[in-house]
């Protein structure tokens, strides 16, 4: 048994990501369709394209527009609410450096999760990763207004999608309903300057080759292009901007849960345009006391231990991000 935070399967040989049209998610017979594709990819491949969401193109816009207004606020005002160990708050260049990764990621980051009081029961008990958000209410009051919305309109599809994929995998429909009436939900917007080339010789990336710490990865990128994904074959497979699509992803989370079944797929970013490239990733985890059992999903001998949701991506976190090491 694995006493590590890593899931272990990798993904099968492929060119392309899949897109699945999921606009029938809400009918019985779409649904049942869904469940199968879905299940289907996130066991060979681990990431896909989904259109036929139902977010509205003003909400998307909304909440780019906001990211982008605020990265061009001065370093002053990002740095009123730098990141702290909570992993709130603003993060400049240089804090991020993932396992593996020979130097830090070009990148800015604007971290958020669910919204809870600093009288939150569960904050007040120092339950792992639930803390209160620091927004930048002082130096950009419209933050918050404009990407809260958007936030809230993935975590409703999440559960959509996790609805199909417990379907798929044999289990009721609203197996995963009790884990989500509070979930971490951890946001991201994400500043990726443009690269030089020799930042590329030095192996520097926008986000350095990694897979996702939680369950299960939905993404707004924009039109500039830079994401890959590893196939088995070792080859970095392009995974461009689809207009009106999210890109989603299975993360090492759901992996451990579903005992291996489910692949976490490593992937990266490089930004070779010209100009700046946004990114809005919502990883869309489970409450923090969510138990992750293997045997949930699976009757094999577990390949991992059980640990909770909170406690995992605590784990990762001070692995990755130098806020935990000062």
């Amino acid at each position: 048994m694995k006493n590590n935070d890593f899931a272990s399967a990798k993904s099968t040989s492929f060119e392309q990501i899949p897109v699945v049209d999921i606009s029938e998610i809400h009918t019985k017979d779409g649904f049942e369709k869904t469940a199968i594709e879905l299940v289907h990819i996130a066991r060979s491949i681990g990431f896909f394209y989904i259109k036929g969401h139902g977010i509205s193109p003003e909400l998307i816009s909304q909440a780019f527009n906001a990211s982008k207004r605020f990265f061009e606020l001065p370093l002053d005002a990002k740095s009123s609410i730098e990141v702290d160990v909570n992993q709130r708050g603003w993060m400049g260049q240089g804090m991020a450096q993932l396992e593996g990764a020979k130097t830090h990621d070009a990148k800015e980051v604007f971290f958020w999760g669910w919204d809870v009081d600093a009288d939150d029961q569960d904050v007040i008990s120092g339950v792992p990763m639930v803390f209160p958000n620091q927004w930048p209410d002082n130096v950009a009051p419209f933050l918050r207004s404009d990407v809260l919305p958007y936030y809230n309109a993935v975590i409703d599809l999440s559960k959509s999608v996790l609805s199909a994929l417990a379907y798929g995998l044999g289990k009721p429909k609203d197996f995963f309903e009790l884990a989500y009436k509070k979930p971490l939900g951890r946001g991201q917007l994400v500043y990726y300057p443009p690269m030089k080339f020799n930042d590329l010789n030095e192996q520097r990336f926008g986000a350095s080759p990694h897979t996702d710490f939680g369950v299960l990865t939905i993404l707004l990128q924009d039109m500039q292009g830079g994401l890959q994904v590893l196939n088995k074959d070792d080859e970095w497979i392009e995974a461009p901007p689809i207009e009106n699509s999210f890109v989603c992803n299975i993360g090492d989370l759901l992996e451990r849960w579903t005992n291996g079944y489910l692949v976490s797929t490593k992937h990266r970013v490089i930004n070779r345009n010209e100009g700046a490239r946004y990114s809005i990733p919502i990883f869309c985890d489970p409450s923090s006391q969510t138990i992750i059992n293997p045997s949930d999903f699976s009757q094999n001998p577990n390949k991992f231990e059980k640990i909770t949701a909170g406690e995992h991506i605590l784990n990762r976190n001070r692995r990755n991000f130098k806020q935990y090491k000062k």
